[in-house]
């Protein structure tokens, strides 16, 4: 059981951080603004490290568990307020979230085969905060050794 649900991380691991590189290379070139080329070069970091994480994970590397176990930890937020924004998923996710206005509402928000990475001093009048469960489960799972 440990081995699958180890390689089902790594696929969505490289699969997404895969994608995200290829976005995030998009999004910087042609050079834009100074902003948008920053939240590039961080998504293109963040996604590089997935994708590496998910490499080791698959070629069975004690080192690629440790790195998957950050790089689910780095998908395990979800912040969404008029200071500060930030998400970042790849492969899948769940999310489970609540908005902060009255009446507070939960909400759940899934996908698969997508990635995602947001990242923005100013964010939405509406605010929410969540947690990504399937980064938390797979977070986890990473711990089982």
């Amino acid at each position: 059981m440990r081995n699958f649900l180890f390689r089902l991380i790594g696929i969505l691991e490289v699969a997404g951080g895969f994608y995200g590189v290829v976005n995030m290379a998009r999004r910087l070139f042609p050079l834009g603004s100074t902003h948008e080329s920053l939240v590039a070069v961080i998504g293109l970091v963040l996604y590089g490290f997935v994708l590496i994480a998910g490499v080791m994970l698959l070629e069975g590397s004690e080192r690629g568990v440790s790195f998957s176990s950050w790089a689910q930890l780095l998908q395990l937020p979800l912040i969404a307020t008029p200071i500060l924004s930030y998400a970042l998923h790849c492969g899948a996710f769940v999310n489970v979230y609540a908005t902060l206005h009255l009446p507070v509402r939960l909400g759940l928000d899934w996908h698969v085969g997508s990635e995602g990475f947001l990242l923005a001093v100013a964010g939405p009048g509406l605010s929410r905060i969540g947690i990504n469960l399937l980064a938390l489960l797979s977070w986890l799972a990473l711990r089982l050794r």
